[in-house]
C-alpha cells in the first residue's frame, strides 16, 4: 500500500515545475541562449539618435544580434553589440547605419552590410570607424539647417541649377554620366589618400585646413572678391563654352602624352640616383673650394659696393646714352644683317656649292673651289725671271697664232683657241635693286662656247722676220734695263740670244757655292 505524498513534497515539486516554466517561456520570448558565445564588436557613430540598449542589429532585413550599450559622447557614440554566428563575418569594410523601424515596430535598428571578402576577416572587439557609419538626419535636425537664409541660399542653388539644366546643360550633364564610373573611382582613391598614412595626419590636416579658414575670415572684402572673380570666370567659361568643349576633347591625348612623359622620367630616376652617388665625392670637397672662394667674394662684394657702384655708374652713364641709340640704330643694322644671312644661305651658297658645265674642260670641283686656282698664277707674276714668270711662260714659248685684244695689243699662244666661253655679253645683266636677294634666282652657269675670233699666224721665218726681230729685242732691252735698276737687281743684259750651248753656263752661275 502506497503512502500518500507529504504537503512538503508536493510544495517542492510545484516550485520545480514552476521555475522550469519560467525559464522555458523567458528563453522562448527573448530567443536568447545562454550557451552560446556571441561576437562582440564596436562603431562609432557621430549621433546614436534614440538608439537603445536591446535595438535590433539586421543584415538585409534580418536580425541577427542587438545593441548591448550605447555610449553616448560628446560629437558622437559607442555602440557595441553582440552578432550570433549567423552573420558572421564581419569585414574591416562593412558599413553601419541607424534606420527607423517601421510604424508598428517603433523605435531604430542598425542596419549592418558586412563588407566585402577581399577587405579581410575583423576580430573580436574590433570598432569600426566613423567613416564607415550614417545616421538618419531627422526631420527637426533638417528644419534646424535650413534657416531663413539657408533657405533662400538653397532656393538660389537650385534656381541656378535649373538655368543650368536648360538650352542643352540636362544633355551634356546625360552626356557626363559615362564618365562618372571613373572619376568617382579616382576621387575615391584621392580620398583614401587623405586619409594619411601616419598618426596625426587627419589632425594635421584638420588644423591646417583651420588655419586657412582664419585666413579667409581675416579679409571678408577680399574672399568677396574671390567670390564675384570665381563667377566672373566661370561665367567667361560659359560664353566660351565650345572652346572649352574642345579644350576637354583633347584633355585625354594630353593626359596620354603627359603620362609618357611622366614615365620616361620615372625611368630616367635610377640614372639620376646613380648620378647623385657618383657627385657625392664631388659635392663633400665642393666645402674647401667655396672656403678658398670666399676671399674673391668679399673682393667682388666690395666692388659691387655703394661706393664703388656710384664711380662705375657715373662711368658708364655717358656710355648707356650711346648703347641706347646703338640698339635703337642696330635695329636697322640687324634687318640688313638679315638680308645679308639670308642672301649668303639662299642664293650664294648654293651658287658656290654648285660646278660649272663644261664638257671640254670640266671642273674638278665646286665653285669655291675653281674660284681661287687662279691666285697661284698671280702671286707668280712677281717672280719676273722665274720659270714661272711672265717673261719665260709668256714670251719664252713658241708664239703661232697671235689674237688681237682690240685695243692695239696682241695676245700670243703656241696653239689655236678652241673657242670663248663663257662668251662676252653685248649687255649688262639689268640689276634689280627693288627685289631682295634672298628671293632672286640662283645664278645660271651654263653657257654655249662661243666661236674663237680670228688668228694671225705668226711666221718665224721669212722675209723681214730677222729686221723685225732685231727691233723688237732692242726695245725689250730698251724697257728691261731701267726695270732691273729700279728693283736693284745685281743683273746685267746681253743683247745677245740664249742659245742651247748656253744652258748649262747659266745654271752654274746661278747655282750658289
Amino acid at each position: 500500500m502506497r503512502r500518500p505524498a507529504s504537503k512538503a513534497a508536493m510544495f517542492r515539486v510545484g516550485l520545480v515545475a514552476l521555475i522550469v516554466i519560467l525559464v522555458a517561456c523567458y528563453f522562448g520570448f527573448t530567443k536568447s541562449n545562454p550557451f552560446a558565445n556571441p561576437f562582440e564588436m564596436s562603431a562609432a557613430f557621430r549621433t546614436a539618435n534614440d538608439l537603445k540598449t536591446g535595438s535590433p542589429v539586421r543584415i538585409a532585413g534580418v536580425t541577427i544580434g542587438e545593441v548591448t550599450e550605447v555610449d553616448a559622447k560628446d560629437g558622437g557614440a559607442i555602440v557595441k553589440m553582440q552578432l550570433r554566428d549567423a552573420g558572421l563575418p564581419i569585414h574591416k569594410d562593412a558599413t553601419l547605419k541607424i534606420r527607423p523601424r517601421i510604424f508598428l515596430e517603433g523605435n531604430w535598428f542598425v542596419d549592418l552590410k558586412p563588407g566585402s571578402p577581399g577587405a579581410g576577416v575583423v576580430e573580436e572587439g574590433h570598432v569600426i570607424p566613423v567613416q564607415q557609419t550614417a545616421a538618419p538626419v531627422q526631420f527637426g535636425q533638417l528644419l534646424e539647417a535650413l534657416q531663413s537664409d539657408t533657405r533662400q541660399d538653397l532656393q538660389v542653388v537650385l534656381d541656378e541649377y535649373g538655368r543650368a539644366l536648360v538650352n542643352g546643360g540636362a544633355r551634356g550633364f546625360n552626356r557626363s554620366i559615362p564618365y562618372w564610373k571613373r572619376a568617382f573611382r579616382d576621387s575615391a582613391i584621392v580620398n583614401e589618400a587623405m586619409l594619411g598614412t601616419e598618426p596625426h595626419d587627419l589632425s594635421g590636416y584638420l588644423r591646417g585646413s583651420a588655419r586657412f579658414a582664419r585666413g579667409l575670415d581675416r579679409d571678408p572684402e577680399a574672399l568677396k572678391a574671390l567670390v564675384t572673380n570665381l563667377a566672373v570666370t566661370a561665367d567667361a567659361f560659359a560664353s566660351e563654352d565650345r572652346n572649352l568643349t574642345a579644350a576637354i576633347r583633347e584633355l585625354p591625348r594630353t593626359l596620354g602624352a603627359g603620362r609618357t612623359a611622366l614615365g620616361a622620367l620615372n625611368d630616367a630616376f635610377p640614372s639620376a640616383r646613380r648620378f647623385a652617388r657618383a657627385m657625392t665625392p664631388a659635392v663633400r670637397s665642393s666645402g674647401p673650394a667655396l672656403d678658398a672662394q670666399l676671399p674673391l667674394i668679399r673682393e667682388l662684394r666690395g666692388l659691387v659696393s655703394r661706393p664703388e657702384l656710384r664711380g662705375l655708374v657715373r662711368e658708364l652713364r655717358p656710355t648707356v646714352h650711346n648703347l641706347a641709340e646703338l640698339n635703337i640704330e642696330g635695329v636697322k643694322l640687324q634687318k640688313e644683317l638679315r638680308l645679308l644671312s639670308s642672301c649668303t644661305n639662299n642664293v650664294m651658297t648654293p651658287w658656290r656649292n654648285s660646278k660649272v658645265p663644261d664638257q671640254y674642260f670640266p671642273p674638278s670641283g665646286p665653285v669655291f673651289e675653281e674660284q681661287v686656282k687662279w691666285l697661284p698664277g698671280i702671286a707668280a707674276e712677281s717672280r719676273n725671271f722665274d720659270a714661272n714668270g711672265q717673261y719665260v711662260r709668256s714670251l719664252a714659248n713658241g708664239a703661232q697664232y697671235a689674237y688681237g685684244t682690240g685695243d692695239g695689243r696682241f695676245f700670243v699662244t703656241g696653239a689655236p683657241l678652241q673657242g670663248v666661253n663663257p662668251p662676252k655679253k653685248d649687255t649688262i645683266p639689268p640689276l634689280r635693286g627693288e627685289v631682295p636677294c634672298e628671293t632672286q634666282q640662283t645664278p645660271d652657269l651654263r653657257s654655249n662656247p662661243q666661236a674663237p675670233p680670228e688668228a694671225i699666224k705668226v711666221r718665224m721665218s721669212g722675209a723681214g722676220y730677222e729686221e723685225r726681230s732685231a727691233r723688237s729685242r732692242e726695245r725689250l732691252l730698251k724697257w728691261l734695263k731701267p726695270q732691273i735698276e729700279e728693283m736693284k737687281l745685281p743683273w746685267k743684259l746681253d743683247p745677245r740670244p740664249i742659245l742651247r750651248e748656253d744652258i748649262p753656263r747659266l745654271t752654274k752661275a746661278v747655282v750658289k757655292p
